[in-house]
């Protein structure tokens, strides 16, 4: 069967802290506090799963927290690799206005005999898929003993080998060490920010975020999904690009956010066929789904969303306009 399997090197436990204010230096009770695991890809393959879609997420989480992962919610959708002590935590404060203060912990490496063991259910759940698609996701952690960031070289032979199509949502380091060599990558999804440190400029307006993202097609990327915070979002071919916005109902936790618009984008390509045949731009219609998706997620007080977006439909243009001026960050 057909699906999609998610890789999360470096799994996390979301807690999230609902407060009235917060003051810098101060000391603050919190009206309310959740806890889940979490990291972006599990957070991708929730939103998956909300959508119907056939998903695994192959995730790292240390022993400490496995009983408790497997507790959760998505507890059926985890594939587990198990690390000796404590799982990280990552930790979003959101105040009364919906503002998100958000701090995640540092990355732990991983040993040689972990990343293995990863590959190695990588493996495994794509080859129980037809044409899967494999989203790695979220930061990476150092192979230990190195200094140096975990190779991706096997998780990019794997997907070869079971011909999977690859998606890309990572930053810094291993974002820099994809561009490097991007052949393959079907879609990457940076944000504006780690769009215009790609290119080495900064990105000012609509247009300029799609010259940019053409650079990196260029360069051999299928598609560059860019989310430009409360701007919305463009996805861009090397002869297309979309625009698409969506406004939430409220502002509940921007967390997760761009996960799920991930999650979106993917979903919206398994209808491309029938939207093809119906007469409609398959990258809109999943550029559409991404946005509406996003928007769903922002609403939801978790990090992870429970079920698919309704009453949500975003604005699409097909012929973006290229002057409009992105929001200057912290202004939106």
């Amino acid at each position: 069967m057909s699906g999609f399997v998610t890789l999360t090197a470096a799994g996390a436990i979301d807690a999230t802290y609902r407060v009235g204010a917060l003051r810098r230096g101060a000391f603050t009770r919190a009206d309310s506090y959740t806890r889940e695991v979490s990291g972006k890809g599990v957070n991708v393959s929730a939103a998956l799963a909300a959508g119907g879609a056939d998903t695994a997420a192959v995730v790292v989480l240390g022993a400490d927290d496995v009983r408790f992962a497997r507790c959760g919610l998505t507890a059926p959708l985890l594939r587990i690799v198990e690390v000796r002590g404590a799982t990280r935590v990552n930790t979003s404060i959101i105040d009364a206005e919906g503002a998100t203060t958000k701090v995640n912990a540092p990355t732990p490496p991983l040993s040689p005999e972990a990343w293995d063991a990863t590959i190695a259910a990588l493996r495994e759940e794509l080859g129980a898929r037809t044409t899967p698609w494999l989203v790695i996701s979220g930061s990476l952690p150092e192979l230990s003993g190195t200094g140096t960031l975990v190779d991706l070289t096997a998780v990019r032979a794997v997907a070869r080998e079971h011909g999977a199509r690859l998606a890309v949502d990572t930053s810094g380091a291993a974002l820099d060490a994809l561009l490097a060599e991007p052949t393959g990558i079907d879609l990457l999804t940076p944000n504006a920010d780690e769009l215009s440190a790609a290119v080495g400029r900064p990105l000012a307006t609509l247009g300029e975020v799609i010259a940019a993202a053409r650079e990196i097609v260029g360069r051999g990327v299928g598609t560059v999904l860019a989310s430009l915070g409360a701007d919305g979002l463009v996805a861009v071919t090397a002869d297309h690009a979309v625009f698409a916005r969506a406004d939430a109902p409220y502002v509940a936790n921007t967390a997760g956010a761009g996960d799920a618009a991930l999650a979106g984008f993917l979903l919206g390509l398994t209808r491309e066929a029938s939207a093809a045949a119906a007469g409609a731009d398959p990258l809109a219609v999943a550029a559409a789904s991404a946005a509406e998706w996003g928007a769903h997620a922002v609403a939801h007080a978790s990090t992870l969303v429970a079920g698919p977006p309704h009453g949500i439909r975003a604005l699409v243009e097909t012929a973006p306009d290229l002057a409009r001026a992105l929001t200057p960050e912290g202004e939106a």
